[in-house]
């Protein structure tokens, strides 16, 4: 009988033991740091520049779905579907929010051809107060688009980039 009882009784502590040493999912923590949700997001062409010289480009209005979750503080990783029909991984290093993207024909060649281009979003949360970032507000962004053609494309052995300001807004 008493065999029985403590049999029942190392199980009842298994079963305890194993509801509290139960592993989470492994999804990262909320360290409220993280972008989900839909954001607007604005280049602006009016300040766009190559090589440092102001150049007039057509600004792009853009609403991006994200999705977010970060390993640390100060690490993160996402993706983001914007309206205009890509998908891209977003992470977060340090403080910048980091997108890479291929652009498929974006630099016409005279000869009828075109060469991919590489878009960069680095954005960063600022605080619409004092005009400082900060890692926490995840309502406002702002930073940089930035777009390179590789060098040689089209048979000009000169690399093309242009750089407009971004700002996001996040609208739900």
């Amino acid at each position: 009988m008493r065999g029985v009882q403590v049999a029942a009784g190392v199980l009842a502590s298994v079963a305890v033991v194993g509801s509290v040493c139960t592993a989470t999912p492994a999804n990262a923590s909320n360290y409220g740091i993280e972008l989900n949700g839909k954001y607007r997001v604005i280049s602006n062409g009016e300040w766009a520049r190559t090589n440092q010289v102001l150049i007039d480009q057509q600004t792009v209005v853009q609403t991006w779905d994200i999705t977010s979750s970060c390993e640390s503080p100060i690490e993160c990783t996402g993706e983001v579907r914007s309206d205009q029909g890509w998908t891209a991984p977003i992470r977060m290093k340090m403080v910048y929010w980091i997108l890479n993207r291929e652009v498929p024909n974006w630099i016409p060649c005279p000869d009828g051809t075109s060469a991919p281009g590489m878009q960069k979003f680095v954005v960063w949360g600022i605080n619409p107060t004092t005009n400082e970032r900060d890692l926490k507000i995840r309502d406002l962004l702002a930073g940089r688009d930035i777009t390179e053609g590789p060098s040689g494309a089209c048979g000009v052995n000169k690399p093309v980039d242009i750089e407009l300001p971004v700002r996001m807004e996040k609208i739900s």
